[in-house]
């Protein structure tokens, strides 16, 4: 026998498990076949399948050249998969079997149940692009056949909900058919009927015989906390994944973290403006090396990311057009409490993540009113992450290129302001010009949206450049009290704290800003350097200038703070190339511009840079 494997990888195999290699297209003939009622078609339907974007007689010789291929192939087997004459193709079912007879096997319906879910959650032929037109449609009509197919066995295995297991059963089932229709209100009602442990002795029948589930209207307060304010649904919905808890050490608690996480999947089901990706697939993404590319491969818009440590269960909610973090927080799990406070710490969590969700939602749809602008500014903020003169101008460009969409689009201001604020710090000439036109466009940003944290944190970077650092504690107060979780916001309060001479303040605040940002810019890690400076633990600024990708702005302080221990070699190194990039930098003309609050800190730093060499 020969077994075709259509989810997943489509690959042809012998009994032994070794690869046939038919051509691609070969298989897809195969399967097209195997799935047909006659497993038979006219070459002249196989030709326009296979090869519907070439002319007619084109086609018809591409398939006769295949077809001789595979004859050449199958010359030592016994069992010959087709069998061919002048007119027609036929499939030999006696020789070929498939994954495909899943849908067709017997047994009790929460085992079928379990094959079918089991086997299209990997999805049928993910690995090929279609290359025709009629090919694309047939698999995503095949596609739609077996979702049809998962929703009635997941109606039919009903009855055996209370079977042990069965529920865990049902509820995957139920959240990949939700996953691709998360307008179905009857398996989302069933899937919380199953979540709160309800009796299924309220089920009636549906006029074609099949279960159908009641569902009592809940009490006040037992839904997650404002899931109504997101508007009526966009044609598209916003995707979000919740992705498994990782943890550093082997932990007793992980599989718990698990079930928790997948009790808050069931419970976001609730929310009918966001879809919701199934576990499996969220599994999948959580191991794939390439996350980013995968989440964007599958349009998803929200990543709720979790890791497990022996401080709980920390979570972060992600928005990954910005690779922003809208929401974080942190959940005691200790081994002695978790079994009992678990579904506790999962209402939490889905309160928490719905209320950002909404909240969000809004910020998002003003966005994408005016893609646009939406896009540039994309562009401007891709640019930004990279403190160079080049970058930082091209970002400007991008800034107001968006504008010239939307004249009033606030996140473009901020962006204006922060690249006027960059160039000022990173070209070190004093030009207070740069300093008072980011000030205007913070101030712009606010005018226009004044809930937005980001317009009040350029105010409060530039406040601090102009040298108003009790202005700028203030701006930057406000801002981490409007977002207290955006990590971004919290690093700028901390380079704040740092030039109000309060670097143990200002460290705390970059650590905490790091834990909401474990895979840290530059910039947060040059904050911490000049905090740990100025704490004159002089190692630790070292290290944390070594652990940048690009050490360009932080020569300086690394060279101050190696000269600070004595260890000429290093502060030479770090001072010559912190003067081939500003050959013209001036002691005393820099601190007279660099805002701090108190003489010691001036004095603590003029000392390190006169002593390597400055």
């Amino acid at each position: 026998m020969l077994h075709l494997q259509t989810f997943g990888d489509l690959r042809l195999t012998e009994t032994n498990g070794e690869l046939v290699r038919y051509p691609i297209k070969g298989l897809l003939m195969m399967a097209h076949l195997y799935v047909g009622a006659s497993h038979e078609l006219s070459r002249y339907e196989l030709a326009q399948f296979l090869w519907s974007d070439v002319e007619p007689e084109l086609a018809r010789l591409n398939l006769r050249k295949m077809l001789s291929r595979i004859r050449e192939m199958d010359g030592g087997r016994a069992e010959i998969a087709f069998d061919f004459t002048a007119t027609t193709v036929r499939l030999n079912t006696q020789v070929v079997c498939s994954d495909l007879d899943v849908f067709r096997a017997g047994g009790t319906p929460l085992d079928r149940l379990q094959a079918i879910a089991e086997l299209t959650q990997r999805g049928f032929i993910g690995n090929i692009k279609p290359a025709t037109k009629p090919i694309d449609a047939w698999i995503r009509a095949q596609r739609d056949a077996q979702a049809l197919q998962l929703r009635q066995a997941l109606l039919e295995a009903l009855p055996e909900v209370q079977k042990p297991g069965a529920a865990r059963i049902v509820s995957s089932a139920a959240l990949q058919v939700l996953e691709r229709d998360p307008n179905d209100e009857q398996v989302r009602a069933l899937l919380h009927q199953i979540s709160r442990g309800s009796s299924f002795s309220e089920r009636s029948a549906n006029d074609d015989g099949h279960p159908r589930v009641e569902v009592k209207r809940s009490e006040p307060g037992s839904q997650p906390a404002n899931i109504e304010r997101i508007s009526a649904a966009p044609l598209i919905l916003p995707r979000l994944v919740l992705l498994p808890p990782t943890a550093k050490h082997a932990d007793a608690g992980l599989a718990l973290a698990n079930a928790l996480i997948e009790d808050v999947t069931i419970e976001l089901c609730a929310l009918r403006n966001i879809s919701i990706v199934a576990p499996h697939t969220a599994g999948q993404i959580r191991r794939d090396s390439e996350k980013a590319a995968v989440v964007a491969r599958h349009s998803i818009a929200y990543l709720l990311d979790t890791r497990l440590s022996e401080e709980g269960l920390f979570a972060q909610l992600i928005y990954f057009p910005t690779d922003e973090i809208i929401w974080a927080n942190r959940f005691a799990m200790t081994r002695a409490t978790l079994p009992r406070h678990r579904r506790v710490i999962a209402q939490q969590l889905t309160e928490s993540v719905a209320r950002e969700l909404a909240e969000n939602e809004e910020e998002r749809l003003r966005f994408e009113a005016d893609p646009g602008a939406y896009h540039a500014y994309l562009v401007g903020s891709s640019l930004m992450s990279k403190l160079t003169l080049p970058h930082i101008r091209r970002a400007r460009k991008a800034f107001k290129q968006s504008l010239s969409y939307k004249a009033d689009f606030s996140a473009s201001f901020t962006g204006l302001a922060r690249t006027f604020t960059s160039e000022w710090l990173v070209t070190a000439q004093g030009n207070d010009e740069l300093l008072h036109l980011a000030e205007q466009h913070a101030l712009r940003a606010i005018e226009r949206d004044p809930e937005s944290a980001a317009g009040h944190r350029e105010l409060g970077v530039t406040k601090l450049y102009l040298g108003d650092v009790d202005a700028s504690v203030a701006a930057l107060h406000l801002a981490e009290q409007l977002s207290p979780h955006f990590a971004d916001v919290i690093y700028s309060h901390a380079d704040t704290l740092v030039h109000a001479s309060r670097p143990g303040d200002a460290l705390a605040k970059i650590r905490k800003a790091m834990s909401l940002n474990p895979i840290a810019p530059d910039a947060y890690l040059w904050c911490a350097a000049g905090a740990s400076f100025f704490l004159e633990q002089y190692e630790e600024a070292i290290a944390y200038v070594e652990a940048m990708k690009d050490k360009a702005p932080a020569h300086r302080i690394a060279a101050a703070s190696c000269a600070m221990i004595g260890d000429r070699k290093r502060a030479l190194f770090h001072r010559q190339r912190a003067e081939s990039i500003n050959p013209v930098f001036d002691v005393e003309k820099w601190l007279a511009i660099v805002p701090m609050k108190e003489q010691w800190q001036k004095e603590l730093y003029r000392e390190g840079l006169l002593r390597a060499g400055f």
